[in-house]
C-alpha cells in the first residue's frame, strides 16, 4: 500500500494534490489558514499577489503576446515569419509558474485544461496564436465555467487551425474538429458517425482570417440544413445564423450528462486516483450539472470529500510535477536575471518526456502512473534530483547560502537524526528505522553514529543524501 510512504496529515495531502508540491512557506500558510480558507484563497487567484512568478514571466515578453502583437513584430522585422520563439517562451513561462507562482491551484488547473483542450505547443500551424490561446481561453476560464471555455476554444484560431476547422467549408466539411469536440472535449465515446457529420456541418464557417490571423465567422462557408447531435436539434436554416447555432450546440454538449461525467472523472483522476471511486464521480457529476458547468463548486466538493481524504498515496507525480516539486521543496529561487536556468529546466522536463504543453496528439498528456513507468524515465528523474540538489545544473538558480542549515537547521548529534531532519523537510515524514539504517550505510555509518561538523555527510556529500530521499517512493507520490 503506497499510503505507507506518505504522512497521514490531511493538510500535506491537500498541498501535494492541489499544488506542484509543498514548500516551507505553503506548509506554514495552510497550517495557519486551515484547509477550507486555503482552498478558497486559491480559488480566487486574482486576489493573490504573485511577484516572483510575474517577475520571471516578464523576462519572456513574447509569451504574452496577442495574435496582433506577434504579427506586428513580424511586420516590423523584429521576428521572422512563422517563428516558434513565442511558443517556446510560453513553455518556459509554464515552468516558471509551476515552480514559483503563489496561484498554485490555478496553475494546476491550467495544466489540466491545456491537456483537455490540447493544442500542441510548439506547433507550426499555431505559430501566431498559441500564446493568445493560453491567455484568453485556458487561463481566463480555468476556474470558471466549462461551457464558456469550450465556446472560447471553438472560436479561437489556435484550436481552429490545430484541428483543421479553419479550412472546413460547406462544400467540403472537415470532420477533424467535430470528432474531437465530441470524443475528447465533451461526451467521449458513444457518439455516432451521423453525430460527427452533423457537428462538422454545423461548425463550418467558424474559421480564421488569412489576412489577420484572427477568428472570423464566414457565413458563405457555412453549410445550412437541419442537424441532430446527441439530443440537440436545430433547423440551421440560414447561413447568417450558423455561428449562433454552433454555439447553441456547444452549450448543449457542455451540459450533456456524458460530458459532466467525463470531465468529473478526469478531475478525479487528476486529484484522487487513477481509478476514482464511482461514488465520488456520481456525486460530483451532479454538482457539475447543478452549477451549470462551473468548476469551482466541483473542486470544493472534491477536496472536501471522504474519497479524497482516503486517497493518500494513490497518485504518482508526472515528470514535470517531479521537477517542479524538487525545485520547490529545495527552496530555490529563480536566477537574478535572464532565462538560462528556466530554459534548462524546460529541457530537463522535455528529456523526461513532458515538456509543458508539448504533447503532440489532441488527447493531452496522460495522468496515470502506468503511462510514466519506465526505467529510463526513472533514471532521468534521479539524475535531475542530484543535479539540482548539488547545484550543478542549472547552476544559475539561487540556492540558500547555507544549504545544510537551511534544510535541517543546527547540526544534529547523530546520522539518524540528520537523515530524520532531512526527511522531515523533503518528504514530510521520518523514514522507518530500517530505511534510516540503509541510508546511513550509504555513508558507511549507522543511525547511531555520532555526526561531526567535518563529516562529508554534511559537506560535499550532503547533496547525495538529499538526492537519495528525493529518489524515494515517498517523493514520487503526488
Amino acid at each position: 500500500m503506497t499510503a505507507e510512504f506518505l504522512p497521514a496529515d490531511p493538510l500535506l495531502h491537500l498541498l501535494r494534490r492541489a499544488t506542484y508540491g509543498p514548500t516551507v512557506a505553503s506548509v506554514a500558510e495552510v497550517r495557519r489558514l486551515g484547509a477550507s480558507a486555503w482552498l478558497e484563497r486559491q480559488l480566487s487567484p486574482a486576489t493573490i499577489a504573485d511577484p516572483v512568478a510575474d517577475g520571471v514571466v516578464a523576462r519572456l515578453p513574447l509569451s504574452g503576446l496577442s495574435i496582433d502583437g506577434i504579427r506586428a513584430r513580424v511586420r516590423a522585422g523584429a521576428l521572422p515569419e512563422y517563428t516558434w520563439d513565442p511558443m517556446f517562451e510560453l513553455g518556459y513561462a509554464a515552468v516558471a509558474r509551476a515552480i514559483w507562482s503563489e496561484r498554485q491551484l490555478l496553475e494546476v488547473m491550467v495544466d489540466f485544461w491545456s491537456n483537455h483542450l490540447n493544442v500542441t505547443n510548439p506547433g507550426g500551424d499555431v505559430w501566431d496564436s498559441r500564446p493568445d490561446y493560453d491567455r484568453t481561453v485556458i487561463r481566463k476560464h480555468a476556474l470558471g465555467r466549462f461551457a464558456d471555455m469550450l465556446k472560447a476554444s471553438a472560436r479561437h484560431p489556435a484550436m481552429l487551425s490545430y484541428l483543421d476547422n479553419r479550412s472546413s467549408t460547406r462544400a467540403a466539411p472537415n470532420e477533424n474538429y467535430g470528432r474531437e469536440l465530441l470524443e475528447l472535449h465533451t461526451v467521449g465515446l458513444g457518439y455516432t458517425e451521423a453525430d460527427v457529420k452533423h457537428t462538422a456541418r454545423l461548425c463550418t464557417g467558424l474559421t480564421v482570417s488569412w489576412e489577420t490571423g484572427r477568428y472570423r465567422y464566414d457565413a458563405g462557408a457555412h453549410a445550412t440544413g437541419a442537424v441532430a447531435v446527441l439530443g440537440f436539434r436545430h433547423a440551421n436554416r440560414t447561413a447568417t445564423g450558423g455561428e449562433a447555432a454552433a454555439l447553441a450546440l456547444l452549450d448543449h454538449l457542455a451540459l450533456h450528462p456524458s460530458t459532466a461525467k467525463r470531465i468529473v472523472t478526469k478531475l478525479c483522476v487528476r486529484f484522487v486516483s487513477d481509478q476514482p471511486p464511482a461514488s465520488l464521480v456520481t456525486r460530483l457529476t451532479k454538482v457539475y450539472l447543478d452549477h451549470r458547468t462551473a468548476i469551482a463548486p466541483v473542486l470544493r466538493a472534491l477536496f472536501g470529500s471522504a474519497e479524497f481524504a482516503a486517497s493518500v498515496g494513490a497518485k504518482t507525480r508526472t515528470p514535470l510535477e517531479d521537477l517542479a516539486a524538487t525545485v520547490r521543496i529545495l527552496g530555490y529561487g529563480p536566477e537574478p536575471a535572464g532565462t538560462a536556468a528556466l530554459r534548462a529546466l524546460y529541457w530537463m522536463a522535455e528529456s523526461a518526456g513532458q515538456a509543458p504543453l508539448a504533447w503532440a496528439p489532441p488527447n493531452g498528456y496522460p495522468d496515470v502512473a502506468a503511462a510514466w513507468a519506465s526505467p529510463s524515465g526513472q533514471v532521468i528523474r534521479w539524475n535531475g534530483h542530484l543535479n539540482l540538489a548539488a547545484g550543478w545544473y542549472p547552476e544559475q538558480l539561487v540556492r540558500p547560502a547555507a544549504p545544510v542549515a537551511d534544510l535541517i537547521g543546527p547540526l544534529p548529534p547523530t546520522y539518524g537524526e540528520l537523515i530524520g531532519l532531512a526527511a522531515d523537510r523533503l518528504l514530510g515524514r521520518r523514514l522507518s528505522a530500517e530505511h534510516t539504517e540503509a541510508v546511513a550505510a550509504f555513508y558507511g555509518k549507522t543511525a547511531g553514529t555520532r555526526l561531526r561538523s567535518g563529516d562529508r555527510a554534511v559537506g560535499w556529500a550532503f547533496p547525495y543524501l538529499v538526492a537519495l530521499l528525493l529518489n524515494s517512493p515517498s517523493f514520487a507520490l503526488r
